[in-house]
């Protein structure tokens, strides 16, 4: 399975949603983006079975509380300031949080803060601490930051003569990695495999990337399934910014790995 959204069709299909007395707006790129800004009891049938990826803008000075989700995600924080926890937020910042594993919370600064919520499957809401501390699964958690990966200038990108592939989280015994592909205008890479972990999301943080004949560019994403082959990706003419994140292989597989 691959689904690719550029940023203006995400946009399309944007809505806002309540968040701790602000509105915030969710723009859907992968799957479906929640309708509610907090866990709404029985929200499991609204599971379409597909992952969940949304760009979320965060009003000025609005603050998303400490909360958890059931399923593992990335986040990628590409535009304005704040911080998440403890850790201040600027572009590019990435973080991951495996299922239940409580972060946040997430301030915007004056000026907000825009970011992408990628999932590895449909999510039925955040769960908000300390009120859904009965909800917690305790055991599995874990986090991953990682800050300051910069964003390259057009002339950066243009002036490359060969690829650079900069590791944001080295891969994991479950397949848990993350990788900053900047690529010159016209070169390819292919990818690594997907089936390694549990799917990707590929995030254009810069210049364009080639699908189909058309240029995806900056904040467009696609999603790959662990049953697609490496993906072949092309820069476009000026050049291409890409964060590839691996999921860790969801526990059935690895089961089926070990038996």
């Amino acid at each position: 399975m691959l689904l690719v959204s550029s940023a203006a069709a995400a946009m399309r299909r944007s809505r806002q949603v309540h968040v701790n007395g602000r509105d915030y707006t969710l723009a859907e790129y992968v799957g479906a983006a929640p309708k509610h800004g907090v866990y709404l009891h029985g929200n499991e049938v609204n599971d379409n079975g597909l992952p969940q990826g949304f760009l979320v803008i965060q009003p000025p000075g609005a603050v998303t509380p400490a909360h958890f989700h059931d399923h593992n995600q990335f986040q990628v924080f590409v535009e304005g300031e704040g911080r998440i926890g403890a850790h201040p937020l600027s572009p590019l910042t990435v973080q991951y949080a495996n299922g239940h594993t409580p972060y946040g919370p997430i301030v915007a600064s004056d000026s907000g803060v825009k970011y992408f919520t990628l999932r590895q499957r449909w999510d039925a809401g955040a769960k908000y601490l300390p009120a859904s501390r009965d909800k917690l699964v305790k055991g599995n958690q874990r986090a991953r930051v990682k800050g300051d990966l910069g964003v390259a200038s057009d002339a950066e990108r243009a002036g490359r003569r060969e690829p650079l592939i900069e590791t944001v989280f080295a891969k994991e015994a479950d397949g848990l990695a993350a990788w900053h592909y900047r690529l010159g205008p016209g070169h390819t890479r292919t990818l690594p495999e997907p089936a390694d972990g549990g799917g990707q999301y590929l995030v254009v943080t810069g210049g364009a990337m080639v699908a189909d004949g058309a240029e995806l560019p900056q904040h467009s994403v696609a999603f790959v399934s662990p049953d697609e082959g490496a993906y072949r990706v092309v820069a476009g003419q000026a050049g291409l910014d890409l964060l590839v994140l691996q999921f860790p292989a969801l526990a059935a597989k690895r089961a089926n790995a070990t038996a």
